[in-house]
Order: structure tokens, then C-alpha cells, then sequence
């Protein structure tokens, strides 16, 4: 996620883009957090920005479920 952003509450709508072998990433995932079924998803949040206001936002993360979510990202924003 962006430095200094933060989430206001659970995400919603979460969708899988893509599993296993559909992820671009999979060796430099399974390299840096452990080799497992990893899985992409998005969703809807609420999130502060730095300057304090806040907004809904597409974010996008990997999961594995031993390992939780992993590598948190804003895509675009909703203002």
C-alpha cells in the first residue's frame, strides 16, 4: 500500500482475478513467502490517505491462507 495510507474498515466485493499458475509473480512469490496455492484478489475499501482525507479505492493483494494477505496495493481511486 501507499506509505502513509491506511484501511478504514474490511474490504468488500473481493473477486479472484487469478490462481496458481494464472499469477504473473508465482516464483517471486513462492522465493519470498513460502510455495503454496496462491491466489490474487480485489476488492473495494475504504482508506485515509496522507493528507488525512479518505476514499474508496480498488485494492488488489495475494493470499495463501497459511500465509494471510500479502503485498496490499491501492489500483486506482474512487473520489
Amino acid at each position: 500500500m501507499y506509505p502513509g495510507c491506511t484501511l478504514l474498515g474490511e474490504i468488500t466485493d473481493v473477486e479472484t482475478i487469478a490462481v496458481g499458475h494464472g499469477i504473473r509473480n508465482l516464483q517471486r512469490l513462492n522465493r519470498t513467502h513460502g510455495e503454496g496455492r496462491w491466489r490474487k484478489l480485489k476488492g473495494w475499501a475504504r482508506i485515509r490517505l496522507p493528507d488525512g482525507t479518505a476514499a474508496w479505492a480498488e485494492v488488489r493483494w495475494y493470499e495463501m491462507i497459511s500465509v494471510g494477505r500479502k503485498e496490499l496495493r491501492i489500483k486506482r481511486l474512487l473520489l
